[in-house]
C-alpha cells in the first residue's frame, strides 16, 4: 500500500501542502467571486463550473444556490440540478482534503473518539442531510469525513445525492418564480 511507503514526516508535509492548497483556492475564489457570473454564458456546463467554484471555498460564502435558482429559470431545472449537484459534490472535496490534511494535528481524545463513532454509525446520513439542507455546516461535515478517512467514493455519492436534491428545489423555485412573475 502506498501509505505504508510514505514516512510519517513526508505524509505530514503532503497533508500541510494539501491544506495550503485548499486555503489558497478559498482565497482566490472569494476574491474573484464577482467574475463567476461570467460563466453563466456557458449554459449547463457553466452551472457545473460555478457550482464547483461555489462549493470549493471553505467557510467563505459564495452564492451558488442563488445562481442555481437563476439558471433554473433559464434552462431545464432538472438538468440545472444535476449539473449543480455534481459540481457541488466535486467542489466539496476541498473540505474533505482539508480534513484529510489536518488529520496529522488531531490528538486522540474522548471528543475525537465520540466523533469517530458518530460518523462511523451515521456518516452517510450525516453527509446526505447536511448536503441537502442549506447551511454553512457542510464544510465541517466534509472536513470530518476527511479526518475520519471516509472513503472518497462514499463521501461523493452521498454528497451528490444531497446536493442534487437541494439544487433541484432551488432550480425549480427559480423556474416557478419566473413563470409566476412572467
Amino acid at each position: 500500500m502506498v501509505r505504508e511507503r510514505i514516512s510519517g514526516q513526508a505524509l505530514t508535509v503532503i497533508r500541510l501542502a494539501g491544506l495550503l492548497v485548499v486555503i489558497a483556492i478559498t482565497v482566490v475564489i472569494f476574491i474573484n467571486r464577482d467574475q463567476v457570473k461570467n460563466l453563466e454564458a456557458l449554459g449547463i456546463p457553466g452551472v457545473f463550473l460555478v457550482s464547483i467554484i461555489a462549493n470549493a471555498s471553505v467557510f467563505l460564502p459564495v452564492p451558488g444556490v442563488v445562481f442555481t435558482s437563476a439558471m433554473g429559470a433559464v434552462f431545464n431545472p432538472a438538468w440545472v440540478a444535476l449539473a449543480a449537484g455534481a459540481g457541488a459534490a466535486i467542489g466539496e472535496l476541498s473540505g474533505y482534503l482539508a480534513g484529510f490534511s489536518g488529520r496529522a494535528v488531531i490528538k486522540e481524545s474522548e471528543r475525537y473518539r465520540r466523533l469517530t463513532e458518530w460518523m462511523g454509525k451515521y456518516g452517510e446520513v450525516t453527509i446526505l442531510f447536511l448536503a441537502f439542507v442549506p447551511n454553512p455546516a457542510f464544510d465541517l461535515a466534509g472536513i470530518t469525513a476527511g479526518v475520519l478517512k471516509m472513503p472518497v467514493r462514499r463521501f461523493l455519492f452521498w454528497c451528490f445525492i444531497g446536493k442534487t436534491l437541494k439544487m433541484l428545489l432551488f432550480a425549480y423555485f427559480g423556474s416557478t418564480l419566473v413563470n409566476w412573475l412572467g
